[in-house]
């Protein structure tokens, strides 16, 4: 293979703004759950033969699919679907928001990426997000308003990827998404919760946003049909004219706008910005794993990094052996965890602005230096960053990472491929709507202090920037350099977590997809091991405690979305911890 070829029910735990403002600042954002899941409900492994979609809304399943049975390719189903999430999971992704996206053009034996991260204006300046004494807000105040919008990205990135890899027009990719807006979808119990909680404050404190989810004064409820003819209208425009229209005419000028005159932290996004966006095309980073090669997104995304550092520290166990409810799996899952978040939290940013020692972090000999690390018998307390080739002094951050975000996987008849992941950052972006539709609040991944201890920070805030994610869209391939599986996950920098014991599910235990994404989580994000909450992973924590583990037990939201391909059919698994669906035919 090429180089190019080679990467139940959660509590439904009611926050009040006033509980939020009042929150201490070091309790970070990322360790606050703003999604809660409608139910763990079971479902079975969706097995076809042809083409199949795994996403997180019923809805987008089924406009991906009807796009596949009109001969569409995957990129084709893949827009489809982002475009139907904007308007039924506004919370999670949108077209407000960035995107990464591995691409398999089966015919060619080709892997590709496509980042359509956000960026930071070119007005932005490290201090943005620090107070007048020179220390980082708190997070909440970060969040809300126009200072934390980057450009948007997603639109960016479908479009270049559509124009090397589209069969279908592109007006034809709006047209169930148009239909769906303009006569309205039926609110889910999830979404209902989600706009309960108020996670996010700024959607009731800034008046286009409360005005579209609390109608009337009153938060809108499971089975309602709620419509939205400015997303209808948006869409129809685009569809007609192009991204242009959203990057350079009347849209643009609309989020341009509604960024600057923010009535809470007016933004530095301008039409220059917008104009100057691309997306950019790159070659996944991939390492093997077995007798497999896993491949993921190079920087700014962390997870495809971090990724196969987990698998790869943890070769020389044998994980088969294992399985989720063995204290020795737990144990060694996050001890290697510890390792590849260290070197992450350390290393990983925007390797345009900063040197990002990529091939280095996951060179064999690093990761089996690393993994030597590893005691079978005891905690190993906080890790270091190690110093892998081409690595530079800088400091670790402190950036935020919110789970409000959302996967799909794709593959169509011709056994092209797509895994993305989509966000919009925190549950409902940073409250600033736009016709329809929530701008991101991505600037708060990066960094919120520039400097720590004296040292620059990588993923510190600067004009054009992309900031470090933690997103993983993941694509897996056999000996013969056959695809084998794809998945991904939202979760905030739990992605990692999720994705990495997903895949050691599924290579090294033999599970089916279903089987693999239903079962209970584990992270540890170099600082506590948590444990999901009302499943037997529970009855570890004794055990790890007397490891020295300090240990947690919550809820844990993924939503991961895979699919298996084996023996001629794809097989498909949906998150039971979300409203998704796989489909196919």
């Amino acid at each position: 293979m090429s180089n190019s070829a080679m990467k139940g029910l959660l509590s439904l735990v009611l926050i009040s703004t006033s509980l939020l403002a009042t929150a201490a600042p070091e309790q970070k954002r990322e360790d606050r759950e703003p999604e809660a899941a409608t139910g763990v409900i079971k479902k079975q492994t969706v097995i076809n033969q042809h083409a199949m979609v795994v996403a997180a809304n019923p809805y987008a399943s089924d406009a991906g699919l009807n796009i596949l049975k009109q001969g569409g390719s995957a990129i084709d189903a893949a827009i489809a679907v982002q475009l139907v999430l904007t308007l039924v999971e506004p919370q999670s992704s949108g077209i407000g928001g960035g995107a990464f996206m591995l691409h398999w053009d089966n015919t060619a034996s080709k892997l590709t990426t496509f980042d359509g991260r956000e960026t930071a204006p070119a007005a932005a300046t490290s201090d943005m997000f620090l107070d007048k004494d020179g220390r980082a807000i708190s997070w909440i105040k970060a969040v809300v308003g126009g200072r934390s919008v980057g450009v948007p990205g997603v639109l960016a990135g479908l479009k270049k990827a559509h124009d090397q890899h589209g069969k279908l027009p592109w007006a034809v990719l709006f047209n169930d998404a148009i239909k769906l807006a303009e006569q309205g979808f039926i609110v889910s119990p999830r979404l209902e919760k989600l706009v309960a909680m108020e996670f996010n404050p700024g959607i009731t404190q800034l008046e286009t946003i409360k005005s579209y989810f609390f109608p009337d004064g009153k938060a809108v409820k499971a089975g309602q049909r709620l419509k939205n003819p400015k997303l209808a209208a948006v869409y129809r425009s685009i569809a007609k004219e192009g991204v242009d229209v959203f990057y350079q005419g009347w849209i643009a000028k609309k989020i341009v706008d509604a960024v600057q005159h923010s009535a809470i932290a007016p933004g530095r996004l301008t039409l220059a910005d917008m104009k100057n966006y691309q997306a950019k095309e790159q070659p996944a980073v991939c390492g093997p794993y077995r007798q497999y090669q896993v491949c993921g997104m190079a920087p700014p995304s962390s997870g495809g990094v971090a990724i196969i550092q987990i698998l790869g520290q943890l070769e020389k166990f044998d994980m088969a052996k294992l399985s989720i409810t063995d204290v020795a799996f737990t144990h060694l899952f996050t001890q290697s965890s510890r390792l590849a978040f260290a070197d992450r939290d350390h290393y990983i940013a925007d390797s345009s602005f900063v040197n990002v020692p990529t091939q280095g972090l996951i060179a064999k000999d690093y990761m089996a230096k690393r993994s030597g690390l590893i005691n079978v018998d005891k905690d190993m307390g906080l890790a270091v960053a190690g110093v892998p080739a081409g690595a530079l002094t800088q400091a670790d951050d402190n950036a935020f990472e919110l789970p409000s975000t959302s996967h799909f996987s794709i593959v169509d008849n011709a056994g092209n491929a797509i895994s993305m992941t989509t966000s919009v950052e925190m549950g409902f972006g940073s409250a600033v709507m736009v016709e329809g539709f929530i701008l991101n609040n991505q600037l708060t991944d990066f960094s919120l202090d520039p400097k720590i201890n004296g040292e620059w920070v990588a993923n510190r805030l600067e004009p054009g920037k992309r900031p470090r994610s933690s997103m993983a869209p993941m694509m897996v391939f056999n000996q013969d350099e056959s695809l084998k599986l794809i998945l991904g996950s939202p979760g905030g920098s739990r992605i990692i977590n999720y994705v990495a014991q997903t895949m050691i599910a599924i290579l090294d235990w033999k599970l089916d997809p279903q089987s693999a994404v239903s079962l209970p989580h584990i992270t540890n994000r170099n600082k506590v091991t948590t444990l999901e909450k009302g499943t037997d992973l529970v009855k570890l924590k004794s055990e790890l405690e007397a490891k020295g583990h300090k240990v947690m037990v919550r809820d844990l939201n993924s939503g991961i979305h895979a699919i298996e391909l084996s023996n001629g059919n794809l097989h498909g698994g949906a998150d039971p911890r979300r409203e998704g669906k796989a489909v196919g035919y």
